[in-house]
């Protein structure tokens, strides 16, 4: 079926799944916005509930829906699955929500769906990788959201640490979206400056200590959140809302998002976050970003520890 580029869907109506939806309502990007639910109560009363601030916002319709009703949207974002709780990782998910994928993603696949499909769940790598194989879909097709919000909380951490605009930071965190991500070093710099000449700028004269530091607060941030509030919703329906602009606007930006690897720094048959370009059809190229030998040995043991999950997968329907 063809796709409506105005319209989207939201699977999920939990915590992230309502941010998200209300993220949307508020962006203007969309002109019809479906919300899914297995209980659809719930679906039902976040539509009406977000719907009563669209007099503030601009027009939409958002509406509680099933299957055949987001079969046409240019967008389909799924954010259904079990919660993070405290003292638990992200990879601990995986056979819970890998069994309701399988409910979800076939009924998406069935209805030929033309449009993209985005994962937001946790774990997003794995969860993006069991998405594509159980849809069928074009890899270009399905992505994850990754590590744009890991991105996006040290661009924060760095502004915070060397007291400028976040928005002048350039940097990257790749790899798994969990406890074996990545920061890029070797390709971070302040509008051009590299980080370790911006940090004596500033007067800090230790920089390994600064970024090793700065790394271990992005990577348990969400550790951090969940044990104070229980969940995390805000910071990755702000990213998806991002990642919804590039793929609306046919912008052509570089996101971290989630993607199928091919031979790429080594890595293969997995799914996990690279600086990526992203438009209207989704997925263009990676981009080859410098790494130093350490950052390249990581990556390809973040990619081990996300195939080593894989493996023990049964995505037989």
């Amino acid at each position: 079926m063809k796709n409506n580029p105005k319209k989207a869907a939201v699977i999920g109506c939990g915590f992230v799944g309502a941010a998200t939806a209300f993220t949307l309502m508020q962006s203007k990007l969309f002109s019809e916005l479906v919300l899914l639910d297995a209980n659809h109560d719930k679906a039902v009363g976040e539509a009406e509930d977000i719907g009563h601030g669209i007099p503030f916002a601009g027009e939409m319709d958002i509406y509680a829906g099933d299957y055949d009703d987001i079969a046409d949207c240019s967008i389909i974002i799924v954010t259904a699955g079990a919660n993070q709780k405290p003292n638990e990782t992200r990879l601990d998910l995986v056979q819970k929500n890998v069994a309701i994928y399988k409910s979800i993603i076939p009924e998406i696949a069935k209805r030929n769906y033309e449009g993209i499909l985005l994962i937001v769940s946790n774990p997003v790598d794995i969860l993006t990788y069991v998405a594509q194989k159980l849809s069928g879909l074009p890899e270009r097709r399905v992505i994850g959201s990754g590590t744009v919000l890991d991105t996006a909380r040290l661009k924060y951490a760095l502004s915070q640490h060397l007291n400028v605009d976040s928005r002048n930071i350039h940097s990257f965190i790749i790899g798994e979206h969990g406890d074996s991500e990545i920061a890029a070093w070797s390709s971070t710099n302040i509008s051009g400056v590299p980080l370790d000449d911006f940090l004596e700028m500033r007067g800090h004269m230790h920089p390994d200590m600064d970024k090793q530091e700065i790394a271990e607060k992005v990577k348990n941030s969400a550790y951090d959140i969940i044990a104070k509030k229980h969940a995390t919703y805000y910071g990755i329906a702000m990213s998806v809302r991002r990642i919804c602009e590039c793929i609306v606007r046919d912008e052509k930006s570089i996101l971290p998002i989630s993607t199928m690897m091919h031979g790429d720094f080594g890595i293969e048959d997995v799914c996990l976050s690279m600086p990526t370009i992203l438009s209207a059809e989704g997925v263009e190229t990676h981009i080859p970003i410098e790494l130093s030998e350490k950052e390249h040995t990581s990556l390809k043991k973040s990619a081990d520890t996300l195939k080593n999950i894989i493996a023990g997968l049964d995505l037989n329907m």
